[in-house]
């Protein structure tokens, strides 16, 4: 009977612990989508500022030189996308933008240039409604950016997290799946529509 026992228990075990590592594994798989999902929301919302950051700098309502500057690096951030795997997809930096960062940044600091408190000024009183539905455009896909990239590395910190777990490792739970990155450039614009 004692013998029945240590078998009953140790099968007890052996489920439990089969039980605990699907259930490990089936979290960090989802949590692996969720950063994907939130890293393609990112790319949607940064396509969405230059798009919009493009459409102003091409308005004409802007002086000549901030028109150029917006159009340029607006156009150079919609020319940069996330390179992908030609295979399946993905990208191939599990959760990074390749580089992309840098554009991104100088995106808000040519928005910023342009849009300093004069000139904002002016193209309202130039533009009129027009001005101000573009600005709102920029106001709002500037917005939009910022809780994108919070969303994404939110994502990111979590899953880094989890995979930091000695049993995440030992057992290698995450497979073959790259280490995802957090995406850190200046979102911060500082006019206000």
């Amino acid at each position: 009977m004692e013998t029945l026992t240590w078998i009953t228990l140790a099968v007890i075990a052996l489920v439990l612990v089969a039980w605990y590592l699907t259930y490990s594994a089936a979290r960090l798989d989802r949590l692996h989508a969720k950063v994907e999902g939130a890293h393609a929301a990112l790319d949607a919302q940064l396509v969405r500022r230059a798009e919009s950051a493009l459409e102003l700098g091409a308005c004409g309502l802007l002086d000549p030189a901030s028109s150029l500057l917006l159009v340029d690096v607006a156009s150079t951030s919609l020319d940069r996308t996330t390179e992908r795997d030609d295979e399946n997809g993905h990208p191939l930096r599990f959760g990074g933008f390749a580089g992309r960062e840098s554009v991104e940044s100088d995106l808000t600091d040519a928005l910023n240039a342009a849009l300093s408190a004069p000139s904002v000024a002016d193209l309202r009183m130039r533009g009129g409604p027009m001005a101000d539905e573009l600005l709102g455009r920029i106001s709002a896909a500037g917005l939009r950016v910022q809780l994108a990239r919070r969303f994404h590395n939110q994502a990111v910190t979590e899953v880094q997290r989890v995979r930091r777990k000695r049993v995440v490792r030992a057992f290698r739970l995450a497979g073959n799946a790259a280490m995802p990155q957090t995406v850190e450039f200046d979102d911060e614009l500082t006019f206000t529509s």
